[in-house]
């Protein structure tokens, strides 16, 4: 493992200054921050038909809501729905005084999302500015405080106050610091809990290999590359909803990687240590108890490596001795063409990166409370606000899942690994122009030539199903493409008779012609239900007549979840 070059004193005075602001700014760039500023800023004073179109703006949204409050004109939007925002839906809201405040927040919403970007603004530095505008203005909501939101003000008249202390008491606790613990799903009891036995472990990641539940099972494995961003077991969770369990149920042998949760002495590791001591070295162990060709998966991140590691090995970068052919390549919700990232990418510029790098360089690590931190404040209204709304003023406590539970279970990033994958990925984009290099040599996307299944969800701000389907455009093997109901994480977890799931699929035959997202959601079947019949139906046509099960191979490395998973 090679390291990155040594520093120079300066420079590590300047990543020390850096990382002792980081607390200040939510980790996020001052530089990149005051860059989109002020090019909203100069862009604005030297176009002054701009500035009297503004005004001209604020002076009609500000008349409507002033007729509102005299009674004299509508309390709506004129183009809006006062439904369409959850935190308006409730019927008081249409009540004096609370409709005017309402009227007067949409006009303000409207009008910064026309003023928050001027032509001649870079697209990014725009994205930021829209951005931004949205968090202030999600800060300052009347639904967000006592005086001003009628259904908090009823509900403390009707509680006596009640509601209003026990949230009071939360609110305390959490600024005092005092952890929120989830005691309702135990590893290995409630979630992780499909029997197995952990196959190989080196220093990065525990193979395990799950038990199989029918007489007879499928010979082509599947082995599944999760995201190391969280714990493996969102694709594990409860028995109702486990894929793993799901399909060890349809006669499949499934292998699973889970990955050690990395400290401050894993700093050095690299994107290359992940694909040879993750992808690869599973592949290897694998094919030590078998020659049968494999199906991989991958989820979210783990997809990029498994595409990466199909690529590589189809291309002759990696070498394949001693493991299994690759029979399919299943990416469930993974992104290899970066080009258009979702709201990711408004925190991702080159000073936003060697902002982060800073951070990560002096602790080692990116730790699962500064991921989580990005995410609630990409979907701050949700996350934030109106959780914290219904907490603090009226005493409500959340309803704990599985997912929640998964969710709050955090990993770490390595500080080399996390600066490689922002900067080849999101900035350069390098594995879909064919510069992305595994072991000093680039790979290429178009030596793809296995059949392909891909899975989109249609609200995945986390990796945009047209961003996933770009794969098309990246290779001419056979692709099927399923567009899931749900996001990021509830898109994928969506187990037969899950209520509400519905995904459209279509086949795209080898060498076919290109065809652009939006024609493809257009003739794309619909069907109802899961889509994890469909997968698994396209997995069982790709693989051989089931042959009776073996047992599991011995292994003095102990039972799944196996220990990694345990790592806080």
């Amino acid at each position: 493992m090679n390291t990155r070059q040594e520093e120079t004193p300066g420079q590590v005075l300047d990543r020390k200054l850096h990382a002792l602001a980081a607390p200040y700014t939510g980790s996020l760039s001052p530089v990149s921050l005051g860059l989109a500023w002020a090019d909203w800023a100069w862009h604005l004073a030297v176009s002054p038909g701009r500035q009297i179109e503004l005004v001209g703006r604020a002076t009609e949204l500000g008349g409507n809501t002033l007729r509102c409050a005299l009674g004299k004109g509508s309390c709506e939007l004129p183009d809006g729905d006062a439904d369409e925002d959850p935190r308006f839906r409730h019927g008081d809201w249409a009540q004096f005084p609370f409709n005017v405040l309402r009227q007067g927040f949409r006009a303000q919403e409207q009008f910064w999302h026309e003023a928050a970007s001027v032509p001649g603004m870079s697209a990014h530095h725009a994205q930021m500015t829209q951005f931004f505008a949205r968090q202030w203005l999600g800060l300052l909501t009347p639904a967000n405080w006592l005086p001003t939101n009628p259904v908090v003000l009823k509900d403390a008249v009707e509680s006596g106050g009640a509601h209003l202390l026990q949230g009071l008491r939360k609110a305390v606790q959490d600024l005092a610091g005092a952890p929120t613990p989830i005691v309702d799903f135990q590893i290995g009891r409630d979630v992780a809990a499909t029997p197995g036995r952990v196959l190989m472990r080196n220093q990065l990641v525990e193979l395990l290999c799950y038990e199989p539940q029918t007489a007879q099972v499928h010979p082509e494995p599947i082995l599944i590359v999760p995201s190391w961003i969280m714990k493996y077991y969102i694709l594990d969770l409860s028995p109702h909803n486990s894929l793993v369990r799901w399909l060890v149920a349809q006669g499949h042998r499934v292998y699973m990687l889970s990955w050690r949760n990395p400290g401050a002495e894993d700093a050095e590791l690299s994107l290359d240590d992940y694909l040879q001591s993750g992808v690869i070295d599973a592949l290897r162990a694998i094919g030590r108890h078998g020659k049968a060709p494999l199906h991989l998966m991958g989820y979210c991140l783990g997809g990029t490596l498994a595409a990466i590691a199909a690529a590589a090995l189809a291309g002759g970068q990696l070498d394949g001795a001693g493991l299994p052919a690759l029979a399919s390549l299943s990416l469930l919700a993974a992104q290899t063409d970066f080009s258009e990232p979702g709201e990711l990418g408004l925190f991702i510029d080159e000073s936003q990166v060697g902002f982060l790098d800073a951070i990560t360089r002096e602790q080692g690590y990116l730790s699962g409370e500064q991921m989580a931190g990005s995410f609630q404040f990409l979907h701050s209204r949700d996350l934030v606000w109106t959780r914290r709304m219904r907490e603090y003023l009226m005493g409500e406590s959340e309803q704990r899942s599985d997912l929640m539970a998964w969710n709050a279970d955090t990993t770490r990033l390595p500080a080399r690994m996390h600066h490689e994958y922002l900067t080849a990925l999101y900035l350069r984009n390098a594995l879909a122009i064919g510069r992305f290099r595994v072991q000093g040599r680039p790979i290429s996307l178009s030596h793809l030539q296995l059949p392909l299944f891909l899975v989109g969800t249609e609200r995945d701000h986390v990796s945009p199903w047209r961003s996933v389907y770009q794969l098309h455009r990246l290779c001419e093997a056979e692709a099927t493409f399923v567009l899931a109901a749900g996001g990021h994480n509830a898109g994928i977890v969506s187990e037969p008779g899950h209520a509400h799931r519905h995904y459209r699929i279509a086949r795209r035959e080898p060498h076919a012609p290109w065809l652009p997202p939006e024609n493809w959601s257009a003739q794309a079947d619909l069907r109802e239900g899961s889509w994890w019949p469909a997968w698994q139906a396209w997995l069982a046509e790709r693989s051989s007549p089931p042959r009776r099960a073996k047992p599991l191979p011995a292994s003095e490395l102990g039972a799944a979840p196996g220990q990694y998973v345990m790592q806080r």
